[in-house]
């Protein structure tokens, strides 16, 4: 399991977004060297975990719970026959493009260490959005890519560092649940009836997702 792209954008004005100025910084294209991984600081005032990446729609982006976002390459390759186009390493706005790692299919709470120092912990599926659909100028994708359901997948930084591409991914800690990002994506967009489930994942749950939960299983039940 490695990195194979550490990816930022910078700030572009678009016509498809609600930011506010009109500006995304979801075109994100691999760098060199080493990038600093850092918690961003909270929701609606810190941006990206990483250095030099922009997030300009800090209302439902950035932040620590969603400071940094990957994509497996396997899922961009998939979409590439599905597509019938190539994707690029970071089209999807992920910073982190990895190869060999289950990024979908990772457990809430799942902790990675990536290169010799910095230990990501994921917390949630990326939701996707208008400015998402233009930016990959596919009519439909919002609903195409909600029914797919390999969401990617949104870590918070746990230990601070340098990531570069290359660096080996190793899963250090497996929480004792079933919750998984895809499980947790299909409960917050599909099928609400299965929120009662990521319970299970407790406070590791991106503390929006975790408060839908609770409200859901006070008002239906478990």
């Amino acid at each position: 399991m490695k990195l194979l792209s550490v990816n930022v954008g910078r700030p572009v004005a678009v016509p498809y977004t609600d930011q506010p100025e009109g500006v995304t910084g979801i075109d994100k294209r691999p760098v060199r060297g080493p990038v600093r991984v850092a918690a961003p600081g909270p929701k609606g005032v810190g941006g990206s975990g990483l250095a030099g990446d922009a997030v300009c729609e800090k209302r439902h982006h950035g932040g620590n719970d969603q400071a940094v976002y990957a994509v497996a390459r396997e899922e961009l390759d998939d979409w590439e026959r599905e597509l019938g186009r190539p994707l690029a390493n970071g089209v999807f706005g992920e910073n982190l493009t990895t190869e060999g790692v289950d990024v979908s299919g990772a457990l809430i709470g799942e902790r990675w260490r990536i290169g010799p120092e910095v230990v990501l912990e994921v917390t949630s599926g990326r939701i996707p959005c208008r400015t998402f659909q233009g930016h990959l100028g596919e009519r439909g994708w919002v609903k195409r890519f909600t029914q797919k359901g390999k969401p990617g997948a949104y870590l918070r930084v746990i230990v601070p560092g340098e990531i570069r591409a290359g660096d080996r991914v190793e899963i250090v800690h497996r929480p004792d649940h079933d919750v998984t990002v895809a499980l947790q994506f299909r409960a917050s967009t599909t099928d609400r009836s299965l929120l009662p489930r990521l319970l299970a994942a407790g406070e590791a749950l991106h503390p929006e997702v975790l408060a839908d939960a609770r409200k859901y299983a006070e008002t239906y039940g478990n």
